[in-house]
């Protein structure tokens, strides 16, 4: 479990920024020559005004002008390379840090993304990185130079006058207590605001994934009152952390201003008159007005600080949590296909009732096995645990008869294809779809034969730009028809030895289905199939139907003989085409 006290959250964000510790070293040389250019500049009101204005020194007139300009250059290139290396290494830390969320998420269980939703999830890869970047770049510049420019300011300061010095800096605990009591307000805030920018993320996906919908229903106004909510509550935050740190300023610069008055009058008493010169007095009050400005960037970085601390902790609560197990090792190029399941129990969460209650069946290599029941019964469940998208509670799930845990899981997954009735094709062309991630080398002659196989052919080979043919955010290019026929056509190229269709001819039309029925029927000849069916007409040449209930396997046999016992089965089968029969 990852430590959530700022402390550690925050030196685990610098650590991001501490591996690019050649760029850093030179920016930190450059934030010290810039923080060095300004008790520089104050140093040089002194001879500028004694020796130029007061004494008349012509060597003093001929060398200030040219320290001046010399100082100013060296302030704008320090200042340039230190903002340059700075940027660069935020860049790479946000480039990193996106790069291991993306992989964290590949990598985490699909019981993970269940419980999360996809805007919330999305909002931190975004928004909370640019906060942590932020908080590990940009303060790390304001906190060494202007930490050193203090430093620097005072030195002079205190060279010039102790006395006044010491006066000035009785405003240091006042300054302290203030940042103080900000922190902890900035932090609070921070935490709600990251909570916020999810909920506003999530319901403005929720809204265009589901915009056919919204429209259809009506559901406008409902959509933009629940955005509303959202948005509101992140204004309001943000405004109660622009109240915090508005307030913060102003404070800390009247304190200064205190302070100053109290140099003037303290100056100007009689018995400084001759210790005191016009050069020393302008030069100590230069530095003073100069120490203002680091001052208010120390205060204004607290914020920054506090919400890369608490996007920080959002994102390591990712990135700690636990990946998929994957402590098996028996892997084999191409499996037999034999898939058992012995005693599977199963429930999402400890606190939830069991999906599945003892569910037993073995399938032979080659044998295609249906599953069929009413929704929610658990059919779908059991195909998920082939794959181990999902561990099961107890019981065993078996392939050639070693449990899926003892596998493997790359070695486990490439012997499985699957086809679902909520088809996933990604914002790519047809080809890219088809040759889908470890398919991605597969000639094109046999994408055509996966194509052709999956009747997907007959459409991709009139559009304008055939395999190279673009399908859109989600496939929406294409229609629900065709959108199945690439995911089967993608499933046939896979060519695994187990073959998973969960409802896999669901969205396509009567003469489409006859035609991917065929091609299925012949693809399932050399494979271990397990069917999800709705449509019992699907299956009525199955080897086995196995009928689930509540969790259970209620009934096992052919379609003639379910039929002959007139239990589960057939009842599901009367109530579909009876109803077919009296809807006709």
């Amino acid at each position: 479990m990852n430590d959530t006290r700022p402390g550690p959250i925050y030196r685990r964000l610098l650590g991001y920024s501490a591996e690019y510790w050649p760029l850093l070293v030179v920016a930190v040389l450059g934030m010290m020559v810039s923080a060095a250019t300004e008790p520089a500049f104050a140093a040089l009101m002194k001879p500028l005004l004694d020796g130029s204005f007061v004494q008349r020194d012509p060597a003093t007139l001929r060398w200030v002008p040219v320290a001046l300009v010399g100082v100013f250059l060296a302030r704008g290139i320090a200042t340039f390379v230190t903002n340059y290396l700075m940027t660069r290494i935020g860049r790479a830390v946000i480039k990193r840090l996106r790069g291991e969320m993306f992989s964290q998420y590949l990598a985490m269980p699909v019981h993970f993304f269940d419980r999360a939703t996809s805007g919330e999830l999305i909002s931190k890869i975004t928004y909370d990185v640019e906060q942590v970047a932020e908080a590990a770049t940009k303060s790390i510049t304001i906190l060494v130079r202007d930490t050193l420019t203090i430093v620097g300011l005072l030195a002079w300061m205190f060279y010039l006058s102790w006395q006044m010095t010491l006066g000035f800096l009785v405003i240091g605990p006042l300054v302290t207590g203030i940042v103080v009591w900000v922190t902890r307000r900035f932090r609070r805030i921070s935490h709600h605001i990251q909570g916020s920018m999810g909920e506003v993320t999530k319901t403005t996906q929720e809204a265009i994934d589901g915009i056919r919908v919204v429209k259809i229903f009506g559901g406008q106004e409902h959509e933009r009152r629940h955005f509303e909510a959202a948005n509101e509550r992140n204004r309001r935050l943000h405004l109660k952390m622009a109240v915090a740190r508005s307030a913060t300023t102003p404070i800390v610069q009247l304190f200064v201003a205190l302070a100053l008055a109290g140099m003037i009058l303290f100056a100007t008493r009689q018995q400084f008159h001759g210790i005191i010169t016009v050069g020393t007095f302008m030069s100590f009050l230069t530095a003073m007005l100069m120490l203002l400005a680091p001052i208010k960037r120390l205060t204004e970085i607290n914020p920054t600080i506090q919400r890369g601390i608490a996007a920080g902790a959002s994102i390591f609560e990712i990135l700690d949590m636990p990946t998929e197990v994957d402590t098996g090792t028996h892997e084999v190029a191409r499996a037999r296909g034999e898939l058992e399941f012995r005693h599977v129990y199963f429930r999402y969460a400890v606190d939830e009732p069991y999906v599945l209650k003892d569910v037993s069946f073995r399938i032979a290599p080659g044998e295609t096995v249906a599953l069929v029941g009413r929704s929610g019964g658990g059919k779908s469940t059991i195909a998920n645990l082939v794959p181990r998208l999902y561990d099961v509670s107890a019981g065993q799930v078996l392939v050639d008869g070693i449990p899926v845990h003892e596998w493997k899981l790359r070695s486990l997954r490439d012997q499985v294809a699957y086809v679902g009735q909520q088809v996933t094709l990604f914002n790519d062309t047809i080809r890219n779809n088809i040759a889908y991630g470890r398919l991605a080398n597969a000639s094109e002659a046999r994408i055509i034969a996966a194509a052709k196989a999956a009747h997907a052919w007959e459409f991709i080979e009139k559009l304008p730009g055939g395999l190279d043919t673009p399908v859109g955010e989600k496939g929406v290019m294409l229609s629900g028809g065709q959108r199945q026929r690439i995911a089967i056509a993608r499933a046939l190229l896979r060519d695994a030895p187990l073959l998973i269709l969960d409802e896999a001819t669901a969205a396509l039309d009567s003469e489409s289905e006859r035609a991917v029925q065929l091609a299925l029927e012949n693809l399932a000849r050399d494979r271990t199939t397990l069917v999800i069916a709705h449509r019992l007409s699907t299956i009525e040449k199955a080897d086995r139907i196995l009928v689930v209930q509540d969790g259970r396997i209620v009934e096992s046999g052919r379609h003639g003989e379910l039929l002959a016992r007139r239990g589960s089965y057939a009842n599901l089968y009367q109530l579909q085409y009876g109803c077919a029969a009296r809807s006709g």
